[in-house]
């Protein structure tokens, strides 16, 4: 990403509040232990957190790979209202 600054996680704890400034101001701190990135300050958008469709779109997630959704139980269910011990006896006695 453009624009990014990388600073040491020693000089983040020595001048926090500049670092939270500037990544507010639209400019990403990229945190680095040991020389290698571990974490981004980046600014909050306006709408909150991501949607998946964000996400997805910042290669940051996957989308599905069924687009079916398994249907939801139905309330016709033959061991729905039953007890727990009457369905296990009806399993077992097959």
């Amino acid at each position: 990403m453009a624009g990014e600054t990388h600073v040491g996680i020693r000089e983040l704890r020595s001048d926090l509040a500049a670092h939270v400034r500037r990544a507010g101001a639209g400019d990403p701190v990229v945190v680095t232990v040991d020389g290698k990135p571990i974490a981004r300050l980046v600014p909050l958008g306006d709408g909150g957190d991501p949607s998946l469709d964000d996400l997805i779109a910042a290669g940051l997630l996957e989308p599905p790979r069924r687009s079916e959704t398994p249907p939801p139980p139905q309330p016709n269910d033959p061991v729905a209202g039953m007890r727990i011990d009457d369905v296990l006896h009806d399993l077992r006695g097959r």
